[in-house]
């Protein structure tokens, strides 16, 4: 998930459509802990530190890997920001925790298999699988830096703050002026010059200058060469022995990249991911699932897109966009109903068809076969047109199912909100 610094910054239309449009883009999201052994290799400064997944590992790795460390830095490993202002579910506070090393068990140990609520991850929050251990270093001075994409110059665009934490969001609203922003010539590559503006713009106070500098290059390397959609790191920070240090790590990755990138795409997490999306991407479908109640199934991003705008017209709010695609098979077209029905807050499906590729007899079959597998407890409102278009209303009505019928998308999507409403 982009932060709000970002969204700010690169900022794009935010019609109703063009929100989901932005959610349909699918882009690894890995853990904290893996992208510091990330950037590690690419010769940046990172905390020592060791990810562990029970309290035994816990007392193994202050043994082993910081006997002579009096204080750690205990950090819960959720695909969420905010944690350090989290609450567990058990009560605990906070997702991020600076404490003796003989608290070190007690602390990890409330927080292996809870559940953690951030402002990033909703009410229903995430479980906590693994804590990330790390030496707590001497700070002092916090910023802030990324890099992002940047439609405006084609390219990719360097962001720097001379102050870091998690108030950056507020900072880059009150104070735009502090914010530094470096568009990066993608064919040329960062430049001396390009990497002592990002410097300057962090205006670190005892770090090496010449340094801080080959930071920066190495944090653009490591951008470009493993395909990132983002990097950011809040705080970089300054250390009392004088060195930039990337105290923290936040990395997307283009999942168009997934089949040159196999060692960190190695690196998903699907148990941090939506179950309904996992189950989608496996049977090859579009699907983002939203807070609404009508479960939308359609073919082509832009019918889907539509689909969902004049839902939101009637008055309703749809639960998910769902592109089916234009060449479905009827086993696609069943797994899509399985996901549709797996969400308790749907109260309809809609299903807008507009036959080209995607051929109607196909949906309809498949649909037919849905509800042979899935027990539909919700209306079904289908809108047909296109190619096979008689054939597929032929399969439904011989069916005997209980649908209603549309002629067009209007008529198709109020009658999926009154169906919703009742």
């Amino acid at each position: 998930m982009v932060r709000g610094l970002l969204n700010k910054i690169a900022s794009r239309s935010l019609s109703l459509a063009g929100q989901w449009q932005q959610q349909q883009l699918r882009r690894l999201n890995i853990h904290e802990y893996q992208g510091a052994e990330l950037m590690s290799k690419y010769g940046i400064n990172v905390p020592k530190g060791i990810a562990v997944t029970s309290v035994d590992q816990v007392k193994e790795a202050i043994k082993s890997v910081f006997p002579d460390k009096d204080e750690l830095v205990v950090k819960s490993q959720i695909l969420a920001g905010g944690r350090g202002l989290g609450t567990f579910k058990n009560g605990l506070k906070g997702g991020v925790h600076i404490v003796k090393a003989n608290e070190v068990e007690d602390i990890a140990g409330k927080m292996f298999g809870q559940i953690l609520v951030t402002k990033q991850t909703g009410p229903q929050g995430k479980v906590v699988s693994k804590v990330y251990l790390c030496e707590k270093m001497s700070l002092v001075n916090e910023m802030y830096f990324a890099i992002t994409l940047d439609r405006t110059t084609a390219g990719p665009l360097i962001i720097a703050c001379k102050k870091g934490g998690t108030s950056i969001e507020d900072l880059a609203e009150k104070f735009p002026d502090i914010i530094i922003k470096v568009p990066i010539d993608v064919f040329k590559g960062i430049t001396d010059e390009d990497a002592a503006k990002v410097v300057d713009g962090l205006a670190p106070t005892v770090a090496d200058r010449d340094d801080s500098i080959e930071q920066v290059k190495k944090l653009y390397g490591l951008f470009v060469e493993s395909d990132c959609t983002m990097l950011e790191i809040n705080p970089i920070a300054e250390t009392s022995d004088n060195k930039l240090v990337a105290a923290d790590a936040k990395l997307n990755f283009d999942d168009n990249a997934a089949y040159r990138q196999k060692v960190i795409f190695a690196l998903r997490d699907s148990s941090q991911e939506d179950p309904r999306e996992v189950a989608a991407a496996k049977a090859d479908l579009n699907y983002i699932g939203l807070d609404g109640e009508i479960g939308c199934m359609v073919n082509g991003a832009g019918l889907a897109m539509a689909t969902m705008d004049i839902i939101k017209l009637h008055g309703g709010t749809p639960a998910n966009f769902l592109d089916v695609g234009g060449n479905a098979s009827e086993n696609q077209v069943v797994e899509a109903f399985k996901i549709l029905t797996s969400d308790e807050k749907v109260k309809a499906i809609l299903v807008n068809i507009f036959g080209g590729i995607m051929k109607c007899d196909v949906i309809a079959r498949g649909i037919v076969n849905a509800a042979k597998q899935v027990a539909l407890k919700v209306p079904v409102v289908v809108r047909l047109e296109g190619t096979n278009v008689d054939q597929g209303k032929q399969i439904l009505k011989e069916s005997e199912m209980t649908l209603i019928t549309a002629e067009d998308l209007d008529d198709a999507a109020e009658k999926a909100v009154k169906a919703a409403a009742c």
